[in-house]
């Protein structure tokens, strides 16, 4: 979780019990970006604590504020949110808040955007009594209620009335109602239910361009075989998972005249089976159409108008039931996660071809298998194509190249095999090209280095060879992510990485492991301040490699970095201060190497870090007190050093108790002796216990008369006991018989 201000940082308790610290506050904070995501191996970056802390209040001058994705522990939004007088973005969404919503969020009158939206079937639960206050945002064109608790709001159907800015309302508990939402253009009612006949108000939004059913609950509503016939239809129109049936979408049950007005529509994760639904193809103007997640498995018809068709996670087994060689006009399909049984052939010629296709986007995730045809090559404006995860071989056509709009290329985890095609190079707008997890061979091309707007490139797990030179990758300045890992590759071997790599100033994934590569780190490279908005975790892999040398200054200027793995190569010299700078760094992995000196005291201000392992190392000293510090490490290993003393104490560190993580290292007498105290207690208790049972079983061994009166007391014992349970039970029977 990262602290982002418009001027440089500030130190701020944000959520009890967690800090935030960045340097001193030179200008006004305008902008505070605090949403939760997930972080490294699918682990949760949240905010954790009971309330907001009030030093928030403080920022004045805020006209941004997201809090959402967190986790505040069931407390209620503060009041003095309602300060931030020139705030116009305010998110707290999803963020475990609860309680009714304060009014004084009505005096944020600068307010353009506001969610309050909670998470469905979330234990805390957050509504409003009164919602009078939100009619003085008269700026507010989004508002997002999902799942707050409206039933018990008073005001609530005259509000609206009074925003004569808002756009866009999700409301998702709205049940019955009579409001009329006149300027309203995108209204989001997922999760509800209607009992009784469909609300008439939608009669009068004429402004209306979107309306959001999604996970309606249809079986409540008053004739609900026909209900699709009965509602208002806009032209766009989501009715995803709600339990529609073919009998909802027959000719008897919708009236065709009120249907023609949608463009999008959207019935996913329905019931919809077997043949595609014979009302949709006579839509008149349907300009996109969802139908994942059915059952579907026959021919899909020729819809002229149709611009976008999503058939992902249907029954279809046949490639030509989708009739793709003949979608002259779609624009955008995605048949994925179908598994059909017949291979992906050329267009074949004695149909009715398309003089030219549409197709920008393709998608045929996990569905195929077989070669990959040439007649691809004839979708020339095709922007993205993904032929991922799927059983493909071969090679990868030439005809590829001839896909000149082509941004995103994905052929990873098939069994393609053969050389990467030098047309490759002549994709001057590819920004992803991923064929990781082959069996591709031979050289890569070197017209890869003409890519230059590439941004992802990863070509892992093959048997790739040859020597990657400054031609290949000089060019790609826009590179941000980088993986070579499990290849047969070398960059020009028995020197440094190559001068060009420093060239790469903007790269934020950088995955050369297993490829033994020699030398030092000398030619890292430069990040720079230039930067492209992405996705990525921050990394630098280069594990399992042969470089030497010390860890490089250079690599100081990574600050941003979350993953760092310089394992199992043969780096020596000190672990360098600087890393204690890394504030971000979730991950440190340094063993197997020849590392030497002192663990550095700077480890301490790593408050991200969840996993650090320096063990098979040459390290030496005590374990320094800060490392008690890192309240989130949940993954520590310092075995085979030369490390002396105790781990530090920490709340963090108390839960590590597996005795390998210290193994094979120098114990100083205060741990020896706690050891020596260990074995002398455990050897006191033997003892006692060996005296204890010898001085009972050893009397009655030897004195016959003893062993005979105990006998015949354990045996008077038990005869008295079983008489008086006997006794016990013949008066219960006797009490039961005269009742």
């Amino acid at each position: 979780m990262s602290l982002i201000c418009c001027h440089h940082g500030l130190v701020m308790t944000v959520a009890s019990g967690k800090e935030f610290i960045a340097t001193k506050v030179t200008g006004k904070v305008e902008s505070l970006y605090l949403r939760g995501s997930e972080g490294i191996y699918g682990l949760p970056e949240v905010l954790i604590g009971n309330e907001v802390s009030s030093s928030l209040r403080h920022l004045r001058n805020l006209k941004f504020l997201d809090l959402s994705a967190n986790y505040f522990g069931g407390g209620q939004i503060p009041e003095f949110i309602g300060s931030f007088k020139q705030l116009s973005y305010l998110n707290l969404s999803n963020a475990n808040f609860s309680g009714v919503i304060p009014p004084h969020i009505g005096n944020l009158s600068n307010l353009k955007f506001l969610d309050l939206a909670s998470e469905p079937y979330s234990y805390n639960t957050m509504m409003l009594d009164d919602m009078s206050w939100i009619s003085g945002l008269s700026l507010l064109k989004y508002l997002d209620l999902s799942y707050v608790d409206l039933s018990k709001a008073q005001n609530r159907d005259m509000v609206f009335y009074m925003m004569p800015s808002l756009v866009k309302l999700n409301l998702g508990s709205l049940s019955n109602s009579s409001t009329t939402l006149a300027n309203i253009k995108h209204l989001d009612l997922g999760f509800n239910y209607f009992k009784g006949q469909f609300p008439g108000f939608f009669k009068n939004m004429t402004s209306l361009e979107s309306l959001d059913l999604s996970y309606f609950d249809f079986s409540l509503s008053w004739n609900s075989t026909n209900f699709l016939s009965m509602i208002h239809y806009f032209p766009r129109m989501h009715l995803s998972d709600c339990g529609l049936q073919n009998m909802h979408l027959s000719p008897n049950h919708l009236n065709f005249t009120t249907i023609s007005i949608l463009q999008h529509l959207d019935l996913s994760w329905n019931l919809i089976e077997g043949r595609f639904p014979y009302a949709l193809t006579n839509m008149s103007s349907p300009l996109s159409l969802d139908l994942s997640s059915n059952k579907l498995n026959s021919s899909v018809p020729i819809m002229p108008n149709l611009l976008r068709l999503d058939l992902s996670w249907n029954n279809f087994e046949r490639i030509e039931d989708v009739r793709i060689w003949r979608q002259c006009h779609l624009k955008e399909l995605s048949v994925s996660y179908n598994h059909f049984r017949i291979k992906l052939i050329d267009s074949p010629k004695n149909v009715s071809e398309c003089s030219q296709y549409a197709f920008e986007r393709l998608n045929l995730q996990e569905s195929l298998k077989g070669p990959i045809p040439e007649s691809l090559g004839r979708l020339r404006l095709l922007e993205e194509l993904i032929l991922s995860d799927n059983q493909l071989t071969g090679p990868i056509p030439e005809s590829i190249g001839r896909l000149a709009a082509l941004t995103v290329l994905d052929l990873s985890n098939n069994h393609l095999t053969g050389h990467v095609p030098t047309s490759l190079g002549r994709l001057v707008s590819l920004k992803l090209f991923k064929a990781g997890s082959n069996s591709l061979n031979g050289t890569i091309p070197v017209s890869i280095g003409q890519l230059t707007k590439l941004r992802e490139l990863n070509i892992s797990i093959n048997s790739l060879e040859g020597v990657i030179t400054e031609a290949h990758f000089a060019n790609l300045s826009m590179l941000k992510y980088l993986a070579f890992f499990n290849s047969k590759l070398t960059f020009n071997v028995s020197r440094p990485l190559p001068t060009w790599f420093q060239k790469m100033s903007v790269i934020d994934f950088l995955y050369l492991s297993h490829n033994n590569l020699t030398g030092p780190l000398t030619n890292l490279p430069n990040k720079g301040s230039v930067d492209v908005p992405d996705d990525f975790t921050k990394r630098l892999s280069l594990r399992n490699n042969l470089f030497n040398e010390s860890i490089p200054i250079s690599l100081c200027r990574w600050t941003d970095l979350q993953y760092l793995d310089l394992s199992r190569n043969r780096l020596t010299g000190r672990i360098p201060e600087f890393l204690g700078n890394m504030r971000n760094l979730v991950t440190m992995q340094l063993s197997s190497n020849q590392l030497s000196g002192v663990i550095p005291n700077s480890i301490g201000k790593m408050k991200a870090l969840n996993s650090l392992d320096f063990s098979g190392n040459q390290l030496t000293g005590p374990i320094p007190p800060s490392i008690g510090a890192l309240n989130f490490l949940s993954y520590l290993i310092l075995s085979h050093n030369n490390l002396s003393g105790r781990i530090p104490t920490g709340s963090q560190l108390q839960t590590l108790t597996d005795s390998s993580i210290y193994c094979s290292n120098n114990e100083d007498q205060t741990t020896m002796h706690t050891e020596s105290n260990k074995v002398w207690f455990y050897m006191d208790i033997m003892c006692g216990f060996a005296a204890g049972f010898w001085g009972v079983i050893g009397v009655l061994l030897f004195k016959k008369h003893w062993r005979h009166k105990l006998f015949m007391f354990a045996e008077e014992t038990v005869d008295k006991i079983y008489v008086a349970v006997v006794l016990r039970v013949d008066k219960m029977k006797r009490g039961r018989e005269s009742a």
